[in-house]
């Protein structure tokens, strides 16, 4: 049976970008809770990606990387309100709130935790929980400037529960992922760190965006 959160995400495994480009409904300039999304290192050019393909070392849990290939359907992740709370869709997401961002494909959240990266040697980021609901560790609070994220800005993720930051620096693995890069947890900010919503389906905002936002740095 199909679970509340499953919702418009279960249907993003039927769907080509190419019939949702990022410029659909380009009114929407909001990121919003609900949506289902493709996350760009800007950095590197590769998207959040997770398969079910598990570390061989540190945790164990299903492994986290980045990939050049814009059409790969294990890309996509939904955006919630961060552990036991609901964000309902459509919600705006605001600047310094805490969020989940959970595969689509494997119902698993982002998740970090004291573990060492394989390739790096940084902070290992794994995808954890089973159909949306995993612990604390899941939550990852945005960084970004004004009071709203913004489609088209550059914006970083901060894990809620031990400070380091979403990032790829190009270490790439071998087999069975070949050429995917690691992504970890760093503990300072670097161009390393820079993310920006791509292709996806956008809910429409629950209410509309204010137009006096503050242009100040959290």
């Amino acid at each position: 049976m199909m679970k509340p959160q499953d919702g418009a995400g279960s249907l993003i495994l039927f769907i080509t970008p190419l019939l949702f480009p990022y410029g659909f409904s380009s009114e929407l300039s909001v990121v919003t809770c609900g949506s289902v999304v493709k996350i760009l290192n800007t950095k590197h050019n590769v998207r959040l990606h997770s398969h079910d393909v598990r570390y061989g070392s540190g945790s164990g849990q299903q492994s986290v990387t980045g990939v050049t290939a814009a059409d790969d359907g294990n890309s996509y992740w939904r955006i919630r309100g961060k552990t036991t709370t609901v964000c309902e869709r459509g919600t705006l997401v605001r600047c310094g709130q805490s969020i989940r961002l959970t595969h689509v494909n494997t119902g698993r959240n982002l998740h970090s935790h004291h573990f060492t990266s394989p390739l790096s040697g940084n902070q290992e980021v794994s995808a954890f929980g089973d159909e949306g609901e995993g612990d604390i560790l899941d939550d990852w609070t945005v960084i970004c400037s004004g009071e709203f994220w913004q489609r088209d800005e550059e914006v970083r993720f901060r894990h809620a529960s031990t400070n380091v930051l979403l990032s790829v620096t190009g270490e790439q693995y071998g087999r069975p992922i070949n050429g995917q890069r690691e992504v970890h947890g760093m503990t300072y900010a670097s161009p390393h760190n820079f993310w920006k919503v791509m292709e996806g389906i956008f809910m429409k905002p629950s209410e509309p965006p204010r137009t006096d936002f503050t242009h100040t740095e959290l």
